[in-house]
C-alpha cells in the first residue's frame, strides 16, 4: 500500500513538474475562439510560436502587452505566431459561454485562431510556469517542432521584450 501512495505521488509530481527548456510541450488542449478544439503544441506545429498564457482577469493586461509588441514585430512572419491563452480554473468554468462570448466581441475576428481558451486543469500548468503572480503573463516560446526554447514571467518591460524579441529571431534564422 505505502508503495502504491509513493508511486502515485511520484506520478503526480512528475506530471506537474516545470517546464525544461530543450523539452517538448506538454500537450494543452483549449479552444479556439472561433469553437474548434485546438491542442497545443500540435496547433503550433511547423512555426515558431510564443504562448501567453494568463490565469486572472487582471492578467488579460500583461498578456496583450506582449501580444501586441510580438504581433508589431513579426505579426507579418509566416513562420511566427503567438497564441494568448486563458487559463480559466474553478467556478468560473460555468461561466463558459459568456466568457467566451466576451473574449469574442473583444477579439478582433481574424485573432480568434490565436485566443486558446482553457477551462480547467489550471493547477498542473501553475506548477508548470512557476506560478507566483495572478496579474502577470507567463510567457513559453516554442520552436517549431514544439520544444521549449526560452521561458518567461513577469509584467512587460522593454528589456524582457528584447529578450524573447532576441530568442524568436534566433529560432526563425535556425528554421530557414
Amino acid at each position: 500500500m505505502k508503495s502504491t501512495i509513493a508511486l502515485f505521488a511520484m506520478a503526480t509530481t512528475a506530471y506537474a513538474a516545470g517546464l525544461v527548456t530543450g523539452q517538448p510541450l506538454p500537450e494543452l488542449k483549449g479552444e479556439f475562439l472561433t469553437g474548434k478544439p485546438a491542442v497545443l503544441p500540435q496547433a503550433a506545429a511547423g512555426r515558431v510560436s510564443l504562448l501567453l498564457l494568463g490565469f486572472s482577469y487582471d492578467s488579460r493586461f500583461q498578456v496583450e502587452a506582449w501580444s501586441k509588441a510580438f504581433r508589431k514585430e513579426f505579426g507579418t512572419n509566416p513562420k511566427a505566431n503567438f497564441y494568448e491563452v486563458p487559463m480559466i480554473g474553478g467556478m468560473a468554468r460555468m461561466g463558459k459561454w459568456f466568457i467566451d462570448s466576451g473574449m469574442r466581441k473583444g477579439t478582433p475576428k481574424a485573432d480568434h485562431e490565436n485566443v486558446i481558451t482553457v477551462y480547467g486543469g489550471t493547477d498542473p500548468w501553475k506548477q508548470r510556469v512557476d506560478f507566483t503572480d495572478p496579474k502577470g503573463a507567463y510567457l513559453i516560446l516554442l520552436d517549431p517542432s514544439g520544444v521549449v526554447a526560452w521561458t518567461y514571467s513577469g509584467s512587460f518591460t522593454e528589456a524582457a521584450y528584447q529578450t524573447v524579441s532576441g530568442e524568436t529571431r534566433k529560432l526563425l534564422e535556425k528554421a530557414k
